[in-house]
């Protein structure tokens, strides 16, 4: 079993800068690939905003390329999303997913990213 658990949303200004972090625990190592999804307000569907192997970045949506950047801390356990130039249509809940190379697929809860105009 995995946990993830997600910190760092907020209400950030238009332009600001937030990091989002997820850490990781249970039966998980650094080759894991994970990733971050945001599920936008009214909307049923998850875009994938970014993903990361072991071996670093895979992914970046064409809707952030550019404002955002994925990282992972293997002494922390810890996939960080460094996101800049917010704008109004990044508010969504932001959500970590790990799918560890043994299988599965896990989820954590989300945390709320608000960006005002």
């Amino acid at each position: 079993q995995v946990q993830l658990v997600e910190s760092g949303g907020g209400l950030v200004q238009a332009g600001g800068s937030l990091r989002l972090s997820c850490a990781a625990s249970g039966k998980i190592d650094n080759r894991a690939y994970m990733a971050w999804h945001r599920q936008a307000p009214g909307k049923q569907q998850r875009e994938l905003v970014a993903s990361i192997t072991g071996s670093g970045p895979v992914y970046y949506a064409d809707s952030m390329k550019g404002r955002v950047r994925i990282s992972r801390d293997n002494a922390r356990n810890t996939v960080d999303l460094d996101m800049n130039s917010l704008k109004p249509e990044d508010t969504a809940i932001y959500i970590c997913y790990a799918a560890p190379l043994y299988g599965g697929q896990y989820w954590g809860p989300g945390t709320q990213v608000t960006v005002s105009s």
